[in-house]
């Protein structure tokens, strides 16, 4: 396989878990809309929305770290440049 059809392949992969992220944002957005508008119907006393919300909220925010800040390829960077090092030192 060429060069160019090799970075192609890897942007479209990298596309694809942009993707899936945003369609994962998108997703929790109208249900917890949902979830919110039907709790202030029900009464707003009882305060469970709170436990989808944060529950699900930390999903959708792994999964942005894992998809932008934590990718596949940097901590695999990383980790073989720690054992290049601790191979190199002894």
């Amino acid at each position: 396989m060429t060069e160019d059809a090799e970075l192609r392949k890897e942007a479209k992969r990298r596309a694809r878990k942009k993707l899936g992220f945003y369609i994962h944002l998108v997703i929790y957005l109208i249900v917890i809309s949902i979830l919110v508008i039907v709790w202030f119907m029900t009464g707003p006393e009882l305060i469970w929305i709170i436990f989808p919300i944060i529950g699900w909220g930390i999903a959708v925010i792994i999964h942005y770290l894992r998809t932008f800040v934590y990718t596949e390829d940097k901590l695999l960077d990383e980790m073989a440049e720690k054992e290049y090092q601790r191979m190199t030192e002894s």
